[in-house]
């Protein structure tokens, strides 16, 4: 349990103001279809995050658990460092119009806005931190739904409602004491 929680926690937090969550309300503003909008969210990010889950798991079982040690907790520090960055949704990123409908174009550009996110790199590290690995899988997917389901049902009038700078200073604080916890654990809390 927790590994649901903490992956849970950390990436509704990342989540906020990130720019999947500005891709998820574009795409509901652009195709006015909450629901097939929320099923694409939440297929991409199920595919999404079981091969960054998987990666993770990887390579906690292939990396000596002292340097495993410094690498997550030098990579959750860094998160939480990089989710004080707002991010914007780039004119890049805008979903394009096209005939396969909002579903089919929500997965695929979601998909692809969130390789490389910060969401995706903590579901990494989360995964090579927590067992079971499914766990952390389902707990970084609720997650995003947690962060973006209200943005989709209710688009514009939550995302202004949301004080960024307060939620960002929390995942960033959450990230940075994770970080730390393993640094100075020496990894016995985690698992090592």
């Amino acid at each position: 349990m927790e590994a649901l929680g903490i992956s849970t926690l950390v990436v509704a937090l990342a989540e906020i103001g990130d720019k999947t969550q500005l891709l998820a309300l574009a795409l509901t503003l652009r195709y006015r279809a909450p629901w097939p909008v929320a099923a694409g969210v939440l297929v991409a990010t199920l595919a999404n995050h079981a091969v960054a889950g998987a990666v993770g798991a990887a390579i906690s079982a292939h990396v000596d658990p002292d340097w495993m040690r410094w690498i997550l907790g030098l990579s959750f520090i860094a998160m939480g460092l990089w989710v004080l960055v707002p991010d914007k949704l780039d004119d890049d990123d805008a979903p394009k119009a096209t005939a396969r409908g909002a579903f089919l174009a929500t997965t695929l550009t979601f998909f692809v806005v969130e390789i490389g996110d910060k969401t995706q790199i903590a579901t990494v590290a989360l995964a090579a931190d927590y067992t079971p690995l499914i766990m952390v899988i389902v707990g970084t997917t609720l997650g995003m739904m947690i962060a973006n389901l209200p943005v989709v049902f209710l688009g514009e009038r939550i995302a202004r409602a949301i004080p960024l700078g307060p939620v960002r200073k929390a995942a960033a604080a959450l990230l940075i004491v994770l970080g730390i916890v393993a640094l100075l654990d020496g990894g016995a809390a985690l698992g090592y």
